[in-house]
């Protein structure tokens, strides 16, 4: 496929340079456009055969493995397990799928995930075999329009792919629910975040610094995956929630700015609700520019607080929508500007005064309980014009 090359940031740059980039964007594509319409003039447009992986000789040392694969942008940065022949046909012994069938095209080189790929990948960080159906599950859900992973995988936010992980696969793979459930500690979330951030770069080509244009980034591009605590879900699962029986397994991506803690003591409902939804209204939050769809991560505590005064989990999402609108007034200039030109067609014409919902109906506000023991739970904001996708794990017969 042809790229086009827009230089970015535009932040600092006058509006003439803007005009200037502008015009060479433009000739870039048309150009793209008329090479690609000469190639294909009186030939039907083939798909291009995907490739085997091949085989690569390297290091034996394990040290000098790993700086193999960093010279060649292969790695994240932190230890890889050498993908042997064995350690793929060992993963790929899990799946009934053939090792050449290609699951998904990863944004935004649209690499072919095939099943032998990811195999691949998910070696490189350190899954164990019987993942890889998780895996399988979690491309697919990537790359959905829905979640926008080509906007996710190329912008200057620092968004990473969170998995939530639900139904009977969790025990099966020993996935933390609980305490320090979206930190170390446990193989799986560790693993199965680290294997899917792999794919993004090995086979989406979103290298940090070339098609990965974080300006900080966040530790949590390097793995976030948790399973929910079904068992303290006063509410049922997130994935039945979803339309799912509560006997298939499935996996969850979000495409997450942040986890932030929020600490909070309240013991009865209205005090809870109304502290969380100030909490999720901040004005540099991508959700109020464009109508977002952030999630929480309830503790157990502050679920049965909630549930113990008889609110249903769409109560709790009518609440907090309502609790978490912000003033347009607490914008900046330039941001007020693109939310009025953004929002218009959902809100009407936007004042200093309009009072602008964190995403475009409740419903949009997504709710998991996960976590240990205490009066923590996390707010999670997403980037922007991505939502959550939802994947059945299929496991080999």
């Amino acid at each position: 496929m042809p790229i086009a090359v827009v230089p970015h940031p535009f932040g600092i740059r006058t509006r003439e340079e803007i005009r200037t980039i502008a015009g060479q964007c433009v000739e870039d594509v048309a150009r793209l456009f008329c090479a690609a319409a000469s190639d294909d003039a009186g030939a039907k447009r083939q798909e291009p055969r995907v490739q085997r992986a091949g085989l690569v000789e390297v290091p034996d040392d394990l040290a000098e493995f790993n700086r193999f694969f960093l010279e060649r942008h292969w790695s994240d940065g932190l230890p890889l397990v050498p993908p042997t022949e064995e350690r793929v046909a060992a993963m790929l012994r899990h799946t009934s799928r053939a090792r050449d069938e290609v699951v998904a095209k990863i944004a935004p080189a649209y690499g072919a995930a095939t099943v032998e790929r990811i195999a691949i990948n998910a070696v490189l960080a350190g899954c164990y075999p019987e993942y890889l159906p998780v895996l399988i599950a979690a491309a697919e859900a990537m790359a959905t329009p829905a979640l926008n992973l080509q906007g996710m995988q190329a912008t200057t936010n620092p968004v990473a792919v969170f998995l939530i992980v639900n139904g009977p696969i969790v025990q099966r793979l020993g996935i933390n629910s609980g305490n320090n459930c979206l930190g170390p500690g446990a193989w799986a979330n560790a693993t199965l975040g680290r294997a899917v951030r792999l794919i993004q770069q090995n086979i989406g080509g979103a290298l940090p610094g070339e098609m990965d244009q974080s300006t900080h980034g966040q530790a949590a591009k390097y793995t976030l995956c948790c399973a929910e605590k079904e068992d303290a879900n006063p509410w049922g699962p997130l994935h039945v929630e979803r339309g799912f029986a509560p006997e298939q397994s499935t996996v969850t991506v979000v495409g997450a700015l942040s986890t932030l803690n929020m600490n909070c003591h309240a013991k009865d409902a209205a005090d809870l609700l109304r502290v969380i939804g100030d909490t999720m209204a901040y004005p540099v939050s991508s959700d109020y520019v464009y109508g977002g769809a952030p999630w929480i991560v309830l503790s157990p505590e502050h679920a049965h607080i909630l549930a113990r005064e008889g609110l249903s989990k769409a109560d709790v999402k009518q609440r907090l929508w309502e609790a978490s609108t912000l003033a347009a007034s607490r914008l900046s200039a330039r941001d007020f500007a693109r939310v009025a030109n953004g929002r218009r067609a959902e809100l009407g014409d936007i004042t200093r005064d309009t009072m602008l919902p964190i995403s475009v109906m409740p419903e949009g506000i997504g709710i998991v309980v996960a976590g240990g023991p205490g009066t923590h739970s996390v707010y999670v904001p997403v980037s922007a014009h991505s939502r959550a996708v939802t994947r059945e794990v299929v496991l080999s017969s």
